[in-house]
């Protein structure tokens, strides 16, 4: 089954759909990846995205070391070029922050959440091909958001009038994603992506669980993520 076409006609939309929000302080910069990395992006869709998949992992939104310089979900530079095999032209977003550059795969900075969850399914996988056989990941939200000063802000951060009209489009690009792969289980990446799958997922066949984000801003994440959410993925069932 080959509905990659429908993965790529479905982050087009996306794409569109956010870059038109408009976003007031705190946000001072937004970046699209899906825009600007689009080509990356679309291989990955093409490459990996057909088929059915059990199971599909979902992030918050990109990383400023990851998605947001590879275009691919947790996109770490070496793991995205190495393991998934993926490369290509990044081009810079419209308002590139002096504090934000957009390197592409020249970026020398490592996203540690990255690394550890595309780790983990190396060294349960091996190769890419077997994971992706079963496996999907994608992000809830395709934007990044940064202060004046170029600090992160996480989606759960912005005012509430904000979020709105971005949530309604991720929900629906999540439900059309589910539905494209035939997905049995939503493996929330973190608290957010649990609890946003949880309601953009209500009324589907579809079941939710969640594995500790892989953050080095959490604690528990770094005293062994990779066992703690091998354990996590056990527990619920979606591994043996």
């Amino acid at each position: 089954m080959d509905n990659s076409e429908e993965m790529v006609r479905g982050a087009a939309g996306l794409r569109d759909a956010v870059e038109a929000l408009r976003f007031g302080a705190p946000v001072a910069c937004v970046y699209n990846p899906l825009r600007y990395a689009w080509a990356v992006h679309e291989a990955y869709l093409r490459r990996y995205g057909r088929g059915r998949k059990r199971v599909l992992f979902l992030g918050m939104n990109p990383g400023p070391f990851g998605m947001a310089q590879t275009g691919v979900p947790f996109g770490e530079v070496t793991m995205v070029r190495d393991w998934l095999g993926l490369s290509g032209t990044v081009d810079k977003p419209c308002d590139e922050h002096p504090k934000r550059p957009i390197d592409g795969f020249a970026c020398a900075r490592s996203e540690v959440s990255g690394r550890r969850l595309w780790g983990l399914f190396a060294e349960t996988f091996g190769t890419a091909d077997p994971f992706f056989a079963d496996h999907f990941v994608v992000n809830y939200c395709p934007l990044v958001f940064m202060t004046a000063t170029g600090a992160n802000l996480t989606p759960d951060k912005l005012p509430a009038t904000e979020v709105e009209p971005l949530f309604a489009a991720c929900d629906a690009h999540l439900r059309a994603v589910v539905a494209a792969l035939r997905t049995t289980w939503v493996v929330g990446v973190g608290a957010f992506a649990q609890a946003r799958a949880v309601e953009a997922l209500a009324g589907t066949q579809a079941k939710v669980c969640r594995i500790l984000h892989p953050s080095p801003a959490s604690p528990a994440a770094n005293r062994g993520w990779s066992a703690a959410a091998r354990k996590e993925l056990v527990a619920a069932g979606v591994w043996r």
